[in-house]
């Protein structure tokens, strides 16, 4: 079997852990069961090892901020940078996509705008078409989004693919291999709700409408299927 690292940069919030489980049970759930996965919780000490001990990484999200530069983050981004020259297939999702960008020298930061959170619609780029991971995907499909900081600069020599008309760096390849995405795959439509509920008092003191933000949650099923393209890549097969 193919051995893929799903690294964990951070947990969610508690009141989400006791109903949904953390982080790397919703990636467990969406990557194809004919993968060996491992988690190391990189913020707890747990080394990687080499890169190339692994057919496939996948980067989880995280309340922390790159911007914070903690040395397991740090540690962890120059780690990235030696899977992505290896040509390991690489995976990061919201923290795990601004990390990647930070590894390969892409400038990351809070969002001028502030915070984007619930389900919203992302467009493809034109390369997105000829992307091994995104060619065969809709134009235009919902995601599900909560981030404060954002990819501000992309990594010199990363290809756009996917943007939407809060964030204009919603997803790109580096090299052959590597992907980022700010989006979150894992999420489910009753994740995202669990989320908004716990965000509600910090949405209205930021004057978001939790209600309407609530209201607008819907199934994303197309982003939700790029954990299965991607495992179908990691095992060589040509994602469906």
């Amino acid at each position: 079997m193919k051995r893929v690292a799903i690294i964990k940069t951070g947990t969610t919030y508690p009141a989400l852990q006791s109903r949904f489980g953390d982080f790397e049970d919703w990636f467990i759930r969406g990557l194809s069961p004919e993968l060996d996965l491992t988690v190391i919780d990189v913020t707890a000490g747990e080394s990687p090892g080499a890169a190339t001990d692994w057919q496939g990484i996948v980067v989880t999200g995280s309340p922390a901020m790159v911007t914070d530069r903690a040395e397991w983050s740090e540690s962890s981004a120059r780690w990235l940078a030696t899977a992505v020259a290896a040509e390991i297939p690489v995976l990061g999702v919201c923290y795990g996509h601004q990390l990647l960008a930070h590894a390969l020298g892409g400038t990351v930061g809070y969002h001028p705008q502030g915070r984007e959170t619930g389900s919203w619609p992302l467009t493809l780029k034109p390369a997105a078409a000829s992307d091994p991971l995104f060619g065969r995907l809709p134009p235009r499909f919902v995601a599900q989004l909560t981030h404060l900081q954002s990819v501000l600069t992309l990594p010199e020599g990363a290809v756009l693919l996917a943007s939407s008309e809060f964030e204009p760096h919603q997803a790109f390849r580096f090299g052959n291999t590597a992907w980022g995405v700010q989006f979150h795959p894992e999420f489910t439509a009753e994740i995202m709700r669990a989320y908004l509920q716990v965000q509600t008092p910090a949405l209205r003191e930021e004057k978001f409408c939790p209600d309407a933000l609530m209201a607008g949650v819907q199934d994303a099923p197309e982003a939700s299927s790029l954990l299965q393209r991607f495992s179908e890549l990691v095992l060589g097969i040509r994602p469906s």
